[in-house]
């Protein structure tokens, strides 16, 4: 759960001085080690029980299924995490789609020690009907 709080909320929250004076940093993440990871979906039927306390996970599951890639991770003014964009579905950039998960829905799976994936407890038939995220105002 350290790893999770650090890299996920509090690590883009530490100010540059902060950073300079720490001698380990073994337990945080940068973005950049978790943008173009996989994002897998569960496929299960989700209810309030099924997803857990972890707060990520150590590998992935073989029963998992990839359905696309982190393009972004999404933080408030406050630097808090809210959420992560995907690009789902497609094949080659043709017929994909760009979609927001909130934080609440997807969980860190750590593939080695310097690159990252997410789960979602969402299935690909949800992900499909959500609406897709308009970049283009971020620009």
């Amino acid at each position: 759960m350290k790893r999770l709080l650090l890299a996920t909320a509090g690590a883009l929250m530490i100010s540059a001085p902060v950073v300079a004076q720490m001698t380990d940093y073994s337990d945080l993440i940068r973005t950049r080690d978790i943008t173009g990871g996989t994002i897998y979906t569960m496929n299960a039927s989700y209810d309030e029980g099924s997803w857990g306390t972890d707060p990520y996970y150590t590998s992935a599951d073989t029963e998992w299924n990839d359905i696309g890639e982190i393009e972004d991770v999404i933080l408030n003014r406050e630097g808090k995490m809210v959420g992560i964009v995907a690009e789902i579905g497609g094949f080659l950039d043709i017929g994909d789609k760009h979609v927001m998960l909130p934080v609440e829905d997807v969980k860190l799976v750590a593939v080695d020690d310097k690159s990252y994936s997410y789960v979602t407890r969402l299935s690909e038939e949800q992900l499909e009907e959500l609406e897709s995220v308009d970049e283009a105002w971020w620009n």
